[in-house]
């Protein structure tokens, strides 16, 4: 073993704790362990995206989705999911030329192996399935089996059917084409969002460290939770679905939180070197300090990624899975593969400084305290004018958020693809210039023995719903039977939904179910706004839980939950002004379908929010360790924003960064992911963390770290904080500078 191996106690300075002597015993060794469990990874992942879903907003216990089902079952003629678009170029449809080309494809089609209730309007002559114009009409069919089953067989059709006929030229389209083409274009926009935002985030960490020894340690991490998470996303394709979205979280987290980790950890060794410690004591150090603020950081922001869980659409489901694992094991990287490597560099993490070339002479790290002068004078303004800044702050958020009161819920569609996309530009014909509501019918499932008396009362009954254009059916095969509904308006406008609720409330002498865009956008609904509650305490009650073990207050973790949420209405408010109605997208290149898919302010919630609290740990931990040391709250507060503003500022647009680039997607969902939350992500951290934090701590003063005295002991004795020192809980006021047991990291 040499001599930085040996996690010998260094002269003069604290024997290292049980973790630190764990992490650094062997360090080589555990980098060489981390480079094959990497290896591995890459091999375990590899293909997972091709293993990975699209779909997944329905509720799988929804009345809805049930009736899907059955009618996918019973009537496969009555859920086509793959269409082909004809156009004739000028001419009629019903020409001879025209119709003997249309028949030759359709009978082709339905010798395809997994191609079942093939029709089209040659051989229905429905009106449905023409264009107003004369000149396009349409060939419906069902490709069955899964999502992967699907994708396989269109791979395998599309290329003979796409394209130049004779006097037609075809175009695929559907839902089974929509879901393929959204899956193709994620993983596309997904590589590319990578290569924008891995040499960006490079420079910048430059910037921020100078040494690009240091600037290559919290990429080195990032890469390593990424490509553990699709390992393990790859092995949970083999038990569950899991969405094809879920890979841009697993990016984005894990780039941004493993630098943000990192940046806090590979900060702190700097500063205690600079101090003059040696490499194994100021790792230590490190770990007892910032290890505890990374400890705390990922298990908020697991928490805030968990609560989806309770969600039964696998779309957010999947996201928890994505978003906990990468969270988890960019925190394991950061505490225990990169302290042995720090150990290893020791004072040559400050090796290669490209700024160099920008300043004459090299100067050293600064030591803690030195620098962030700026933040200091920023601090002591803005808490000598407290109130101003808190209700200033606070009103401005709440204006900007103001948008959001005018949301619209809908469901994802072709509308989520870029114009060019051959499936939107089927879907877009077929609203424009088609009959009736293309995709908007709702469709009702009865089972059970009946008469053909009892189902055309039935049918009376429904045509005399205010919301329903028109009634078609039944069609009957044995036991069951299912009606198309047409409503009047937008396929999932507020009539339709009222629709569902009358069909739903009809009574029948047999069994009724609803299905349908509008049906399942109701039951996503409900699902969601059933269990939101639940989801919400489960966040609100853990985080509050954490935040007490690391601060032993009882207002500080109301005030993190509460300030956290406000920094997220800048989001909300920007998602709906911008996505919903519009505004911007021809800038940013999307089409807006006029509304907000369901699912997405659940998921932009959960993972704004977990962000939201690791610059929340990062700021309030460093604020205790020095109230911990001195005593002074004012002063405490000025010298915590003054030594983690200028980190959390760098970790945040480096985070924003990474979320812009996948913003950058040509699917609507994830660029509103993406853009979303990198707004979300600035304003904490350059207006909640910069102004309204201390503004709001300045205003409770002392009472900001008061507990009653059962919390206190429980503090005591399992409570973990940041710092060396720590000042007894009698006489807080009192300046006292005592060596405390800590538990160590």
């Amino acid at each position: 073993m040499t001599e930085v191996d040996k996690p010998t106690t260094p002269e003069g300075g604290a024997r290292p704790g049980g973790w630190t002597r764990f992490v650094t015993a062997r360090p080589r060794l555990s980098l060489l362990l981390a480079l094959v469990i990497t290896a591995l990874a890459v091999l375990a992942g590899s293909g997972v995206g091709d293993r990975l879903g699209s779909g997944g907003w329905e509720d799988p216990a929804a009345e809805s989705t049930y009736a899907t089902k059955a009618l996918e079952r019973e009537f496969p003629d009555s859920q086509p999911n793959l269409l082909l678009l004809v156009d004739t170029h000028g001419v009629p449809v019903d020409s001879p030329a025209v119709a003997a080309e249309a028949k030759s494809l359709a009978a082709r089609l339905a010798e395809e192996k997994g191609v079942t209730g093939v029709g089209s309007y040659w051989a229905t002559g429905s009106p449905a399935l023409r264009a107003g114009n004369g000149h396009e009409a349409l060939i419906a069919a069902r490709i069955t089996g899964d999502e992967k089953a699907a994708a396989d067989a269109l791979d395998r059709i599309a290329p003979h059917y796409r394209g130049a006929h004779g006097p037609v030229t075809v175009r695929v389209g559907g839902m089974v084409a929509v879901r393929h083409d959204m899956q193709t274009i994620i993983k596309e926009d997904l590589a590319r969002a990578e290569l924008i935002a891995l040499p960006i985030t490079l420079v910048l960490l430059v910037m921020v460290f100078g040494s690009a020894i240091a600037a290559l340690l919290p990429l080195g991490i990032g890469i390593v939770a990424i490509l553990g998470t699709n390992a393990v996303l790859r092995a949970l394709t083999s038990f569950t679905d899991v969405s094809v979205f879920a890979m841009n979280l697993t990016t984005a987290l894990g780039l941004g939180l493993a630098i943000d980790y990192a940046l806090f950890v590979v900060r702190r060794f700097r500063e205690e070197l600079a101090t003059g410690a040696d490499p194994l004591t100021a790792v230590g150090t490190t770990l007892r300090t910032a290890g505890r603020t990374v400890l705390f950081s990922a298990l908020t922001v697991a928490v805030s990624l968990a609560a989806m869980l309770v969600f039964p659409q696998y779309f957010l489901r999947s996201f928890a899975y994505a978003g906990m694992a990468v969270v988890l094991l960019a925190a394991a990287a950061a505490l225990i593969l990169l302290p042995a490597a720090l150990v290893l560099l020791g004072h040559r993490v400050n090796s290669l400084d490209l700024r160099r070339m920008f300043r004459r002479g090299v100067r050293p790290p600064r030591p803690s305290g030195a620098e962030g002068t700026a933040w200091a004078r920023a601090a002591t303004l803005v808490m000598r004018r407290a109130p101003l800044f808190a209700v200033a702050t606070t009103a401005l958020l709440i204006v900007l958020g103001l948008p959001f009161t005018g949301v619209k819920f809908g469901t994802a569609d072709d509308r989520q693809l870029p114009a060019t996309a051959e499936s939107h530009v089927v879907q877009q014909h077929i609203r424009q210039s088609f009959p009736g509501n293309p995709g908007g019918d709702l469709e009702v499932l009865a089972e059970g023995p009946a008469t053909r008396a009892q189902y055309a009362a039935y049918e009376r009954r429904v045509a005399a719903l205010p919301e329903v254009a028109r009634v078609t059916g039944p069609l009957v095969k044995g036991d069951s039977a299912y009606f198309t509904v047409q409503p009047r308006g937008e396929a999932v406008g507020d009539d339709a939904q009222r629709l569902v609720g009358d069909l739903r409330a009809l009574g029948t002498p047999f069994d009724t179910k609803v299905t349908g865009t509008a049906a399942v956008l109701v039951d996503s609904k409900h699902a969601i706004a059933q269990r939101l509650p639940w989801a919400a305490v489960f966040i609100a009650v853990v985080t509050l839980f954490l935040v007490f073990l690391l601060t032993g207050s009882v207002l500080i973790p109301l005030q993190a939950v509460l300030l956290n949420a406000l920094s997220l209405t800048a989001m909300f408010g920007a998602v709906v002004w911008v996505f919903q109605d519009g505004h911007l997208s021809g800038l940013l290149g999307f089409t807006s379908p006029g509304s907000i898919e369901t699912t997405l302010p659940v998921l932009m919630f959960c993972v704004a929010f977990g962000l939201s609290m690791d610059y929340g740990v990062f700021l309030l931990s460093r604020i205790k360790e020095e109230y911990d040391r001195t005593g002074d709250h004012e002063r405490s507060v000025r010298l915590g924003l003054q030594r983690t503003g200028g980190l959390i500022t760098a970790a945040a647009v480096i985070l924003a960064v990474v979320m812009v680039a996948i913003g950058t997607s040509r699917v609507t969902n994830t660029k509103m992911l993406g853009l979303g939350i990198a707004l979300a992500v600035l304003m904490d951290a350059m207006v909640v963390r910069s102004l309204l934090v201390p503004a709001i701590m300045r205003l409770t003063g002392r009472a900001t770290w008061w507990a009653p005295a059962p919390l206190r002991r429980f503090h005591e004795r399992f409570g973990l904080s940041e710092g060396e020192h720590d000042v007894p809980r009698k006489g807080r006021g009192e300046l006292r500078d005592q060596p405390h047991s800590t538990v160590g990291v």
